[in-house]
């Protein structure tokens, strides 16, 4: 489900009781993503959950009973695809996470720009209690964003920790109270939405494709096609003689 909020599009997961990972929806929300990143005004947006319990429960394990090993192999494979639209999508993308957070949830939610979350929200990978496995992509992300010992203890632990935990741990960035989390997620998605979108899509990607690993060559390549990117786009011209001003 989505909406325009103030020039910033609210995309909300919505599959009740607990807004979990269907099939429908992961192909849904990848699609939208792509859309709206292939758009010439591609906007920011805004990641949040149907109601107040759940952002998001995770994969869809009712969906799931019963599968063998091939259809969990596509259903992951989907998955995958939606962490890619995540990662890739060169706008502000904003998660503002209103309830329990649970597995893929977590996933999503640490491949936006910034985590919103509500004082009563909570996280919790439970995969180990349960028999099932987060994607790599995102235990890699997991581990990459909060590190080695956060990572083992909230994906080998299975326990939940609270928002202001999760915060701590660099889960998330901002706790809020429920009724201001939106408003709030909105407001910041709007705000860097104003800044030139060629240098924040070309940050973006610089920041995803780990850099720091790359050999020199490949480093220069890529900071010599964003400079030639940069520096004729309209925007960024317009930034930076505001600057000089």
């Amino acid at each position: 489900m989505s909406a325009e909020v103030d020039g910033v599009i609210v995309l909300t997961l919505n599959h009740p009781p607990a807004n979990a990972l269907s099939n429908a929806l992961v192909s849904e929300l990848t699609t939208t993503l792509d859309t709206l990143a292939g758009r010439p005004d591609a906007p920011a947006v805004v990641l949040t959950g149907a109601g107040e319990r759940f952002f998001c429960a995770g994969g869809d394990l009712k969906e799931a009973n019963g599968y063998q090993a091939e259809s969990m192999v596509e259903r992951m494979t989907a998955f995958h695809a939606l962490l890619r639209a995540l990662e890739d999508f060169p706008r502000p993308l904003v998660c503002a996470v209103n309830g329990w957070c649970v597995g893929g949830g977590i996933e999503m939610a640490l491949f936006a720009d910034v985590v919103y979350a509500s004082a009563v929200a909570r996280f919790v990978f439970p995969e180990v209690n349960h028999g099932m496995l987060p994607a790599v992509k995102g235990i890699a992300r997991v581990r990459a964003v909060l590190g080695d010992r956060a990572a083992r203890r909230l994906l080998l632990g299975g326990e939940p920790v609270d928002a202001f935990e999760a915060q701590t741990m660099g889960l998330v960035d901002h706790v809020d109270e429920q009724g201001d989390l939106l408003t709030a997620a909105v407001a910041y998605a709007r705000t860097a939405a104003a800044k030139p979108p060629a240098v924040f899509a070309a940050l973006k990607r610089a920041l995803c494709a780990d850099i720091a690993g790359l050999p020199a060559e490949e480093q220069l390549r890529v900071t010599a096609a964003d400079a030639r990117t940069i520096f004729t786009d309209p925007a960024a011209r317009a930034a930076r003689e505001a600057w000089n001003d």
